[in-house]
């Protein structure tokens, strides 16, 4: 059980969630519309799980709190290191 524990685990993988995606432009923008900073916004709602984080303009608390949050860390992960491997394949 114990050389379990030092191995890295491997996931499955899924594509890009669609939803996720719009999910976090809807929040952006409404954040962005109502005057808030949306990183720090939607930072505290994904480490604290408080829907008060994400103003209800243009619907974008109902939009996100439809989410996992799991699966909108992945997405915000998976569009970084697409971001990432696009910018090293630049160079």
């Amino acid at each position: 059980m114990d050389g379990q524990l030092d191995e890295t685990m491997r996931f499955p993988t899924k594509r890009v969630n669609a939803e996720a995606r719009s999910a976090f432009q809807l929040a952006y923008r409404a954040l962005i519309e109502k005057g808030y900073n949306p990183i720090y916004q939607i930072s505290g709602y994904l480490i604290s799980g408080d829907p008060a984080y994400i103003t209800s303009h243009l619907g974008a608390r109902n939009a996100i709190r439809r989410m996992e949050r799991d699966d909108l860390i992945e997405e915000l992960v998976r569009a970084y290191a697409e971001m990432v491997q696009d910018e090293s394949t630049r160079d």
